[in-house]
């Protein structure tokens, strides 16, 4: 049996409390321009999952016949090259749309790297929905959007950038991440791997280990443990991944 099948919602509050209303999707994600009537519909034709860190949402190749909305928990999406090697495209956190794709597979794995609860709807009830509701359609056009925006920027650090200055603009892109979501906090949940980061931006596990080690030696980054970083000077992270400044 799939887990998400019987992994059903845990939470305290039961599903007349209408969980809808405060969840992460309807705060930042693709829910947010939807009024009470609306979100009521989404509701009883979703169904809301929790599953424990290392829980697979779907495998490159599989037929796209679901979309999660990450209502909490990372998500990391990956890809299998032709020589065995993992590449990790990218990282998703609570409020953003996984697995909804123009295509009928989909294009990468989705892993959680941390406990996450999540919203699973149906491809076909989805699309019902975006035609339904011009503002969600919009919102999820915008999100998609933003997607394509962060990805060719992606591109330009990993083509242009330094191997220092690519680990500053991930760390500022991941606080930046938060910020949006209104987690801003002392310390960023770290839940990837020096590996995955390095898989991310095309570097080697030695070399991202390394440029962690220069930021701390610098005072520019601390990790109290627990899977957290604490950002102690933003301003000389920001002038690195600008160029503005020679690697340390």
């Amino acid at each position: 049996m799939n887990p998400l099948d019987s992994a059903r919602w845990s939470g305290s509050e039961p599903r007349t409390q209408d969980p809808c209303l405060g969840c992460a999707s309807k705060r930042f994600g693709i829910c947010h321009p939807l009024d009470t009537s609306a979100l009521d519909e989404i509701s009883h034709d979703s169904d809301r999952h929790c599953l424990p860190a290392k829980s697979v949402l779907f495998r490159e190749g599989d037929a796209a016949t679901r979309s999660y909305s990450v209502l909490e928990g990372t998500v990391k999406l990956s890809r299998l090259l032709p020589d065995g090697r993992q590449q990790v495209v990218g990282f998703r956190f609570r409020g953003d749309l996984v697995g909804y794709t123009a295509g009928p597979n989909y294009p990468f794995d989705a892993e959680l790297l941390t406990p996450g609860q999540f919203c699973r709807i149906e491809r076909g009830k989805l699309d019902t929905l975006l035609r339904r509701y011009p503002l969600m359609e919009r919102r999820v056009l915008d999100m998609c959007l933003g997607e394509l925006a962060a990805t060719q920027e992606h591109l330009v650090t990993v083509a242009r950038r330094s191997a220092e200055s690519r680990v500053a603009a991930f760390l500022l892109g991941l606080s930046e991440a938060h910020r949006r979501r209104g987690l801003a906090q002392p310390e960023l949940p770290m839940p990837m791997t020096r590996g995955d980061i390095g898989d991310f931006l095309g570097l080697t596990l030695e070399t991202v280990s390394r440029t962690f080690t220069a930021f701390k030696r610098a005072g520019w980054i601390a990790e109290p443990g627990g899977q957290k970083l604490r950002i102690l000077d933003m301003g000389m992270l920001q002038s690195l991944a600008a160029g503005e400044m020679a690697d340390i």
